[in-house]
């Protein structure tokens, strides 16, 4: 027997979500939910409040990530799991991470309310901290699920904005440090992951299209801490060949990697290249001075593991380079990251597949920012993501997401889930 259409996504519930969301956490220019805060928590209570309301269970995890499951036939299987992390960068927008808890509960809520039972548990996670601008920790939450970080060190970081140890913050959240981290989320337990986010970018803007198909999330190499240092001098007085100056040298470097990345992208590489921040000491720079420092952030990305190792190495060579033609010192500091992360090839397929079925416009697309489906891919789970067309980019007040692409991309969410239901047009 054919089974019917799967009920629609209650798209009224998911918009009172995010109003009540945005009301919660209004900071006067944006919105803030701060990681292991004020801001963050009230979001999880407005989940699981919304969760008892459906007669959902609820479960918490000792790194204080949320689970709000609707039961299946079968509870020995392994479960099907989507979701997002509901914290937010200071002064931010409303629907980052957070679009991806609310499309899930808008799919089990509208699953409930029809009386289907799935063939086994679908879970709705809510992910703690996954924006490391609160605690320099790259998917704080999600890796605590699976006990991959080392508690002990993680809850002594200090939160950039109070200086207050992670494990202090744990505590005002009802945590308890001595089960933080603790893996709750065995591999062998999930059939799948799906995420559903918005897209932090232009690309479906510019194609017309409202949602994407995700194909793999950029890893990443970053140098947070690299420095040009030269020797400060007077700005008349210093003729060219006789100055040490590190803004040069900074610029040299910046324009080689930039013809690299230039050849790289011409050869078909996936690459994107950020050099985030160029600051000279506020102290001892001034208009009439030839600059001694400066501090230079970089962030590279590739879905390949060899362009990443590539461009670390050209990095190292172009560094040696300039610092001898300009007469400097570079000093990249300490190297951190991650992984890229590839999407499963079969829900890639399945994924497209619905979109066509449902008359939904659709492309394949890559991340470029980092997701906690990361971690999920990463564990050998057969992971997928779909992005929602998102205009203004995002990690600013306006983000400005549709609800019709919305609604379109929980539809697809909600296949991607069942995957053995058809997808048809209603």
């Amino acid at each position: 027997m054919t089974p019917p259409s799967l009920p629609l996504p209650d798209i009224t519930l998911a918009g009172t979500l995010f109003d009540t969301l945005r009301q919660n956490s209004l900071d006067g220019t944006g919105i803030t939910r701060d990681s292991y805060g004020k801001g963050e928590q009230a979001a999880h209570d407005l989940i699981i409040r919304t969760a008892q309301s459906l007669d959902l269970e609820v479960a918490i995890d000792g790194t204080r990530n949320l689970y709000v499951t609707l039961p299946g036939v079968d509870r020995s299987a392994p479960c099907t799991m989507t979701g997002s992390h509901l914290d937010s960068v200071p002064a931010g927008g409303n629907y980052d991470g957070a679009a991806g808890v609310v499309a899930g509960m808008a799919v089990l809520a509208g699953w409930r309310a029809a009386g289907l039972t799935p063939p086994h548990d679908m879970t709705v996670m809510g992910v703690r901290a996954e924006e490391s601008t609160w605690f320099p920790y790259s998917y704080l939450g999600s890796k605590g699920a699976f006990g991959q970080i080392d508690s002990a060190a993680v809850l002594a970081l200090p939160r950039s904005d109070t200086g207050r140890s992670l494990a202090s913050h744990l505590t005002e959240c009802g945590g308890d440090p001595a089960t933080f981290g603790q893996a709750w989320l065995s591999p062998d337990r999930i059939a799948r992951f799906v995420e559903l986010h918005i897209e932090q970018g232009p690309v479906l803007i510019e194609a017309g299209l409202p949602v994407g198909v995700v194909t793999g999330i950029r890893g990443a190499i970053r140098y947070r801490d690299a420095r040009a240092v030269g020797t400060y001098a007077h700005s008349g007085a210093v003729p060219r060949r006789s100055r040490h100056d590190a803004v040069r040298a900074a610029a040299l470097f910046i324009a080689a990697i930039d013809q690299d990345w230039e050849r790289l992208e011409d050869a078909g590489r996936d690459l994107v290249i950020t050099f985030g921040k160029l600051s000279t000491n506020p102290a001892q720079h001034a208009f009439s001075k030839v600059a001694g420092e400066i501090d230079i952030c970089m962030d590279i990305r590739s879905l390949e593991p060899e362009t990443l190792i590539e461009v670390d190495a050209l990095l190292a060579r172009r560094a040696a380079e300039i610092a001898d033609r300009a007469r400097v010192q570079f000093v990249l500091g300490e190297r951190t990251g991650s992984a890229p992360a590839v999407m499963d090839v079969a829900i890639i397929a399945q994924l497209s597949d619905a979109a066509k079925a449902l008359g939904i416009p659709a492309m394949r697309i890559a991340s470029g920012a980092g997701h906690d489906a990361a971690v999920f891919a990463q564990n050998g789970i057969p992971t997928g993501m779909i992005f929602v067309r998102n205009d203004r980019g995002s990690h600013n007040p306006e983000e400005a997401m549709d609800m019709n692409d919305f609604a379109m991309g929980a539809r697809l969410l909600a296949h991607a889930l069942c995957p053995s239901w058809p997808a048809r047009p209603e």
